[in-house]
């Protein structure tokens, strides 16, 4: 046996590219930008999609809708307005069916949050009451 020290592998590096909120700032605004634009990466996002809460959900009710109003508008309108009234469907469903869903989870984080603060009162009053009884 020989006296070196073994040294344990560091973990694999992360590969995929989580955006890194950081609230420090330079106290330059323009530097700043540059900094938040050196993030932007169109990419990754569009790879990211499908892990973003509500997203995917929003985006084919309103590919969905858009699609479907642009076609109806298509057989008596000119193919310019039809266009038109698609994407402004398209827009308006996403960002009505995201705010929604951003909302029901909102709710659904308040419920849990209310559950585990519940939690320990619970188990306190049947230790309570389990004592009671055996006296």
């Amino acid at each position: 046996m020989s006296d070196d020290i073994t040294q344990t592998a560091s973990p694999p590096p992360n590969h995929s590219r989580r955006p890194i909120y950081k609230t420090e700032t330079t106290g330059n605004y323009w530097q700043d930008v540059w900094e938040a634009c050196k993030r932007i990466s169109i990419v990754d996002d569009f790879q990211r999609l499908g892990e973003m809460p509500c997203a995917r959900h929003s985006l084919l009710a309103g590919i969905a809708s858009g699609a479907g109003v642009g076609v109806i508008r298509a057989i008596s309108a000119t193919p310019f307005v039809a266009s038109n009234w698609a994407v402004g469907t398209f827009m308006a469903i996403s960002l009505g069916s995201w705010t929604i869903c951003q909302r029901n989870l909102q709710a659904e984080r308040r419920r849990v949050a209310r559950v585990v603060e519940e939690m320990p009162k619970r188990f306190i009053k049947s230790k309570e009451t389990s004592s009671g009884d055996q006296q």
